[in-house]
């Protein structure tokens, strides 16, 4: 069990508190406001505290003195800066994680890395967001792009379709395929279900499918599952949200055509400032005549990145049916994501639990290096370094049958220095070796954790 306090109970605060909470820990959350505490303390085994995150009588209220991770994600960066300092300065908490938004605290090199004010981790969502829309222009095919072992190793999520040259097939036959590509693919879900992704599972169009290759393999790999889509070029953003000033800013150094828009007018010119050659319309992204007259029919990827989720979903919708290619909506709150699975609006990225990855990597009692929330956050998939040798770990030296794996857990692939081995029965862990491992059910963490304990004492 491990003694954390979180800071901040809003949307990243509460899923955050919510996971840790399962998991078997011990949480303290810290908000000014009562009632989002209340939700908190109604649903989840936890303790909460009504007070200004930065004070120092309320952190000591909270029982900062033993605290062994501060997680700072209140609304204001400023609060989260200082409170960690404080942490640091007067209780001595050993590991301090803040939630960074604004782009100037990036900009400058003496605040950057979080030094100045003793975080050991920043952690910026809008980042995060922004990097997940762009994998999704990479890979216009692809429901969600991750990268394992400094992009050695990519995890795709894309959905079946009737093109694909193994769908109605059984996994077994992807190697033949592909005679020379190592790939796995380590999940299957149809509907509200999933199936075990053994060699004689059979994929349908519509199934969900996550599969596991190097990085430079991974196209060749997603073709079995369905035809490219057109490379994207044309991008419309509703709203002039930090993510959607982000993601403009770097979509035009791509050579690829954007237009933003943003109702409020102060806002719309202050991006039209900031932004070199997107095009800023100060109009409402509700207005369908003004959607059609800017091209909304020819566009290749629309998304709603307004602060609001109703005019996400509003948006989102109005665009699919007007004829954008494809639509992806941006929703804070978690009960929004599940209602809008069965829409048409293509995907639906919840910004919680798009973010909540960067800070469960350094939550993990094994040596996690990285840690990916999936399918709206019932699973997660972890790359963990093995450490030990055949005498003090239960992994290191042995081969992946003979590793007792946790039922809902399965090891997809290795990353040994710049090789990169799917887990086949025979292959041997080494140490140091990078592991990445799809879990199903985030209960069994715990248990993944337990193995990968190095003579009795978690790193």
């Amino acid at each position: 069990m491990k003694k954390i306090i979180i800071l901040g109970a809003g949307q990243v605060g509460y899923s955050v508190a919510a996971q840790l909470a399962l998991e078997d820990n011990d949480i303290t959350v810290i908000d000014l406001n009562p009632k989002r505490l209340k939700l908190l303390a109604d649903r989840y085994d936890l303790r909460t505290v009504v007070g200004n995150a930065a004070h120092p009588s309320v952190l000591q209220e909270a029982g900062i003195e033993d605290c062994e991770l501060l997680i700072a994600v209140t609304e204001v960066d400023e609060i989260n800066m200082l409170a960690c300092r404080i942490a640091h300065m007067l209780f001595n908490v050993p590991d301090r994680v803040a939630r960074i938004r604004a782009l100037e605290y990036f900009r400058n090199e003496h605040l950057s890395d979080g030094t100045l004010f003793d975080i050991n981790h920043m952690i910026c969502p809008e980042q995060v967001i922004t990097d997940y829309l762009l994998k999704l222009i990479e890979f216009p095919e692809a429901l969600q792009v991750l990268e394992f072992a400094n992009d050695r190793l990519r995890l795709v999520a894309l959905r079946a379709r009737d093109d694909g040259l193994l769908v109605g097939r059984p996994i077994s036959e992807l190697s033949k395929h592909l005679p020379n590509t190592d790939a796995r693919i380590v999940a299957i879900f149809r509907e509200n279900g999933s199936l075990r992704p053994d060699g004689e599972a059979i994929i349908r169009t519509g199934d969900e499918v996550f599969v596991l290759s190097e990085r430079d393999d991974m196209r060749k790999v997603m073709l079995e599952l369905r035809k490219m889509d057109r490379p994207v070029k044309r991008v419309m953003i509703a709203g002039g949200s930090d993510i959607a000033q982000r993601l403009a800013m770097t979509l035009e150094k791509r050579d690829i055509n954007v237009k933003l828009i943003e109702p409020n007018r102060e806002r719309a010119k202050a991006l039209a400032g900031l932004l070199n050659k997107t095009l800023v319309l100060n109009v409402s992204e509700s207005d369908g005549d003004l959607l059609d007259d800017e091209g909304v029919a020819e566009v290749d990827l629309f998304v709603a990145a307004t602060d609001s989720d109703e005019r996400n979903i509003i948006a989102g919708l109005l665009a699919k049916r007007m004829g954008a290619g494809r639509v992806v909506a941006l929703i804070h709150k978690t009960e929004y994501v599940d209602l809008l699975e069965a829409s048409n609006i293509d995907i639906v990225i919840g910004l919680a639990e798009a973010s909540i990855g960067q800070i469960l990597a350094h939550v993990r009692r094994a040596d996690v290096d990285a840690a990916h929330s999936l399918r709206r956050g019932a699973s997660e998939v972890l790359e963990i370094i093995a450490h030990g040798d055949v005498s003090t770990s239960k992994v290191v030296g042995r081969r992946v049958d003979q590793i007792h794996w946790p039922v809902g857990s399965l090891l997809g692939a290795v990353v040994r220095d710049d090789q990169v081995f799917m887990a086949h029965h025979d292959l041997v862990i080494m140490e140091n070796d990078h592991m990445v491992i799809f879990v199903s059910d985030k209960k069994i963490i715990p248990r993944i954790e337990q193995l990968m304990q190095v003579s009795g004492l978690f790193l």
